[in-house]
């Protein structure tokens, strides 16, 4: 790794082939390029350790050293479900790409299926995991699971929703953010039956999602009662989509928020069973942890994956540099990107509490 006193603006603008003024508009974050060019320069920046004052300030005040003696490896730990293999590598490439400059790397490793609680404390003992240097526990993680990593004598981050007894810094993406964004367009598009598909009880972060829904449309005059919307996910996927279409036929919403990234194909299919077009009948706003290669003109909040877990990393560092300091709770908003699912409403409804 190149000493980052001897790394310039200069020397990043040469390996990119690219003019001295890009390089630091791109490290500033100010517009005026794609985001493929800006993430080339933060890759090559962090690939030959350059750090702008700005981030050394941001270290020194945290009290995490830039140069460490010893190359820590951290753990992430992941659940066997192949619809959040996408996620999970987000998450994973923004540890790395944060911790790799420091030195150190991180292991994914897979969390089997316990027949029995009681094999989870042996599976950990055979992990060797009170030895590890450090773990970051990821969403969709069994309750169970859960409980006992937060039990390892190890710095820990969740990297999901805490609740108020857990003993854990925790970071992640602010989906009641990206639901009060959806909505709120929504209704500035004069939208005001709004068809809510996602899930209740699940997860905490599902749960958070549909409070938020209920929280922005009681604000605006509306309210949701979950009865008319969708918001049971069972494991019979025939049963659920009889009740997607069959809510949508019933109700004939003039937009559609899918609060679950996996379900959008199907909701695509319930529309056309109950015979509405998206968007000239129907908007769809759905919330996605990135570009949707099959819709790439969905109107959507973006999760911002990969952010968050970059910011994981620099909550690891700083705990292990201040394993006294309180437990802290990051939520990273993410942008909203509109698309072409979303059309203005025709329905000459006053929609209470908007200016």
């Amino acid at each position: 790794m190149s000493n980052k006193k001897q790394v310039t603006l200069h020397h990043i603008a040469q390996e990119l082939k690219l003019s001295v003024h890009t390089v630091s508009k791109a490290l500033r974050g100010l517009p005026g390029m794609s985001e493929h060019t800006r993430k080339e320069v933060m890759l090559c920046a962090q690939k030959l350790g350059y750090r702008s004052k700005e981030q050394e300030r941001f270290y020194a005040v945290e009290q995490i050293p830039i140069y460490t003696q010893k190359q820590r490896v951290f753990k992430l730990l992941v659940n066997r479900d192949p619809q959040q293999s996408h996620q999970y590598q987000l998450i994973l490439q923004g540890l790395q790409d944060k911790l790799q400059p420091f030195g150190h790397s991180v292991q994914t490793i897979i969390v089997p299926q316990f027949e029995r609680e009681a094999f989870i404390d042996q599976w950990l003992m055979e992990q060797r995991a009170e030895l590890w240097d450090g773990l970051f526990i990821a969403p969709l993680i069994l309750p169970e699971v859960e409980r006992r990593l937060l039990q390892l004598p190890v710095p820990r981050v969740l990297i999901n929703f805490a609740t108020p007894s857990q003993p854990v810094d925790s970071v992640i993406w602010d989906v009641r953010a990206a639901v009060w964004d959806s909505v709120q367009y929504l209704l500035s598009m004069n939208h005001s039956n709004i068809l809510y598909i996602g899930n209740l009880n699940r997860h905490r972060g599902f749960a958070v999602r549909w409070h938020a829904f209920q929280e922005v449309m009681e604000k605006a005059g509306i309210g949701a009662n979950p009865e008319q919307h969708v918001t049971e996910h069972g494991i019979d996927k025939a049963e659920w989509m009889k009740e997607v279409t069959e809510k949508i036929r019933a109700r004939k919403p003039t937009a559609i928020l899918s609060a679950v990234h996996c379900d959008i194909a199907w909701i695509y299919y319930a529309c056309s069973m109950a015979g509405l077009r998206i968007p000239e009948d129907c908007s769809l706003i759905s919330i996605q942890s990135g570009r949707n290669e099959m819709l790439p003109g969905l109107t959507r909040p973006v999760l911002p994956v990969e952010r968050t877990g970059s910011r994981a990393a620099e909550k690891m560092l700083w705990r292990i540099a201040n394993p006294n300091e309180p437990y802290e709770h990051t939520f990273v908003k993410g942008e909203f990107h509109f698309g072409n699912t979303v059309m203005r409403s025709t329905s000459s409804r006053h929609i209470p509490g908007l200016s």
